[in-house]
């Protein structure tokens, strides 16, 4: 029943209202309207330094949500490494549907200022925003939703995301993006699903294309802020970690809160 539903195109408003059930809400408990910050995990699902992501985020003033698009699906982590993490389902031109229909959601709260948002994610959760800047918006399917609306981009003032995946079927190794977004990126040097050089290549083009551009280069593996890695190919790495989520912290004050103190 989960594949017929999501296998047929919902309305941006119908994607939110599965997802709302399954978000995560993160920051000052009151209701002053504050900045927000949309959380994406990678393929296997949320994981354990997500949380100490979004806590830290939260620890600047604002607000963090933590989309869990298996959880929407009835899936769980067994899933999401068989059938997410090896491309079978929910690729992130998909995905980036969740993307938009978080952002239209969670920009209507009362508690957030709706035009002061930035997307995060991590690995697959990257690719999904990737996917997303790619896309005009304007035709119905784009996003796998029914009435994609690019003017919901206009609300994203930054997007930060950690070795996001950018291999095939990814839409950003061939496609532009269409949107100019202030941007940070963690790149794991080590990273066996996206050679570092690719990665290198595509995120200098998008600069060279007008999207302001910064990436910080960490001689890590992909996942390196998970701690259960500690094997040859993927390992945690406690002082990439760290530049990591400073890298977050320092984007999050320049984009975010500073608007809001000035």
């Amino acid at each position: 029943m989960i594949f017929e539903v999501f296998s047929m195109l919902e309305t941006t408003a119908a994607r939110w209202a599965r997802l709302d059930a399954c978000t995560e809400h993160f920051g000052p408990a009151d209701t002053t309207p504050r900045p927000a910050m949309l959380l994406f995990h990678g393929c296997g699902g949320i994981r354990p330094h997500i949380y100490t992501y979004a806590k830290a985020a939260a620890e600047t003033g604002i607000r963090v949500f933590v989309v869990d698009s298996l959880k929407v699906r009835g899936w769980g982590r067994m899933q999401g490494v068989t059938l997410v993490c090896t491309g079978a389902a929910l690729q992130g031109y998909e995905r980036s549907g969740d993307v938009l229909a978080a952002l239209w959601g969670v920009s209507q709260r009362p508690d957030v200022i709706g035009d002061l948002i930035m997307l995060a994610g991590f690995s697959h959760g990257g690719w999904s925003i990737m996917d997303l800047m790619t896309q005009t918006l304007s035709k119905r399917g784009e996003a796998r939703l029914a009435d994609p609306d690019a003017e919901l981009i206009k609300r994203v003032k930054g997007i930060f995301m950690v070795y996001p995946y950018i291999n095939f079927p990814a839409r950003s190794v061939k496609h532009p993006w269409l949107y100019s977004i202030p941007t940070t990126v963690v790149l794991a040097m080590r990273d066996h699903l996206t050679p570092y050089k690719r990665s290198v290549e595509v995120f200098e083009r998008l600069s060279e294309q007008g999207v302001p551009m910064h990436t910080l280069s960490l001689d890590a593996s992909h996942a390196f802020d998970e701690k259960d890695n500690k094997g040859a190919v993927m390992d945690f790495n406690a002082d990439a970690m760290r530049q990591s989520m400073e890298a977050m912290t320092a984007f999050i004050e320049e984009v975010l809160v500073s608007p809001v103190v000035a």
